[in-house]
């Protein structure tokens, strides 16, 4: 029998007792299962706040480091009774921790924080997970141990901040390093690149970790764990009644993952889909007696088509080049997505006319995006159009592209509401269509979508 794999994110770790609900989980498995875990609930966000002050103050170094061992000893302290068991572990804490003073003070002295520093501060966070997590399980009769992605060869692309797995190069190495008859505890969020840096994959790279693990060793499925009821028809806290999806597609999940909804990061079924392997969601607070996912992701053709739910983000700003020509006039685009590639900003898509090119970006890029795009003095742009306060709602659902029946009931159950609409788009996807709308009428445009879709909910 194959193992799984499963993710535990940093929603399963915001209390000293969330440790007893893991406990719970991992003892349904039969065989011993791989483990990726995510930083304590706000750890990530803290070593980011301290990289930057730590430059400046020397200080901060003593803060976050006593800060990271007293949340830490809240949950040894709970977990392992035994005195000396309990040393053993905090010795080892000690020891990682001083590692990372080691690495701020690095930074203090040299008064900045090039980037494949910061991707190795900021790996700390799960590297500490890690830790406690096998010794809390080892300690209570579940045999473990822990493996760093350094220690199985976990190998990137070596692209710090957002590197993907080399799949060729890491393959035989994870399969082999990983012993069968313990469950093994990861820290997820990084792999390490061919010369031995440590690269992040990505802010919630957790879930990509644990995905490029299991299809390393070929695992029976994907199981991660949250704190919600699996995918829903939408979000509970804008729709009083949603239903469960319990079972859909990569490309659907993908495509929620892509337009806000936070179960997943949205390049978990990259590594897995190929593969045919599944991903399954359970729910944390109520594990019951044996494994009975709530949401199970497998192969397209497997999941029945049409409408699953309705989606948000309000991560989305638009910058627009307008002028008479910008359509047509040749290199004016590369020119912006080269200078905007340079300077590390992601387009999320690129829609073009006669007179306008607008670019789609995530809002806190805008700004910055805005400044790149000024500097590049092109005669052909007349006016340059920062667009925020924007969400995009989502009709997500297989087949969608090839409905055409599907954007005139989503404009006519828009328009019934009064929301206005800047953009709409069907057929970039075959599992999605949306709409750019004013933030202001999100929840409206949301509540409109799904019972227009969703009636009998």
């Amino acid at each position: 029998m194959k193992r799984c794999v499963v993710k535990f994110g940093g929603s399963n770790f915001k209390s000293a007792g969330d440790m007893a609900k893991i406990l719970k989980a991992v003892r349904l498995y039969e065989k011993p299962p791989v483990i990726v875990v995510s930083a304590f609930y706000g750890i990530t966000n803290e070593l980011i706040a301290v990289m930057d002050s730590t430059v400046q103050d020397e200080s901060e170094i003593l803060r976050i480091t006593d800060r990271l061992k007293n949340m830490k000893r809240e949950s040894l302290e709970t977990h392992i009774i035994d005195k000396t068991a309990r040393e053993a572990v905090y010795e080892k804490l000690r020891s990682r921790l001083d590692e990372l003073s080691r690495v701020l003070l690095g930074t203090h002295y040299i008064g900045e924080i090039p980037p494949f520093i910061r991707d190795r501060i900021l790996s700390f966070g799960e590297r500490l997970s890690s830790l406690i997590v096998a010794a809390i399980l080892d300690f209570h009769g579940i045999p473990a141990v822990e493996r760093l992605p350094e220690d199985i060869g976990l190998i990137t692309d070596g692209e710090e901040g957002n590197a993907a797995v080399d799949f060729a190069a890491s393959e035989a190495s994870v399969a082999s390093e990983l012993p069968e008859d313990k469950v093994c505890v990861i820290p997820g969020f990084y792999g390490v690149a061919p010369d031995g840096r440590i690269t992040l994959l990505g802010r919630g790279g957790s879930d990509y970790s644990a995905a490029a693990v299991a299809r390393c060793i070929s695992a029976e499925a994907l199981d991660v764990w949250k704190d919600v009821n699996g995918y829903l028809s939408a979000d509970p806290k804008s729709v009083e009644k949603t239903r469960r999806i319990e079972r859909l597609g990569y490309s659907e999940a993908a495509e929620l993952s892509y337009f806000g909804a936070q179960i997943l990061h949205p390049r978990t079924v990259e590594p897995l889909e190929d593969r045919s392997i599944p991903i399954r969601i359970f729910n944390i607070d109520n594990s019951g007696d044996k494994l009975k996912p709530l949401s199970v992701i497998g192969l397209d053709a497997d999941a029945p088509k049409g409408p699953k739910s309705v989606t948000y983000t309000d991560d989305f700003a638009v910058l627009t080049l307008a002028g008479a020509g910008v359509g047509i006039k040749p290199g004016i685009l590369a020119k912006v997505t080269g200078a905007l590639d340079r300077s590390g900003i992601n387009i999320k898509s690129v829609v073009t006319s006669q007179t306008a090119i607008n670019i789609y970006l995530n809002e806190a890029d805008l700004e910055r995006t805005d400044t790149v795009v000024r500097s590049l003095d092109m005669t052909a742009v007349s006016h340059i159009i920062p667009r925020r306060d924007l969400s995009v709602v989502a009709l997500v659902g297989d087949g969608l592209g090839e409905a055409p029946e599907v954007a005139e009931g989503m404009m006519e159950a828009l328009d019934k509401r009064g929301v206005r609409f800047t953009i709409f788009s069907v057929g970039a996807s075959d599992a999605a269509a949306y709409a750019v709308i004013p933030r202001k009428q999100r929840a409206e445009a949301v509540r409109a979508l799904h019972e227009r879709y969703f009636p009998t909910v």
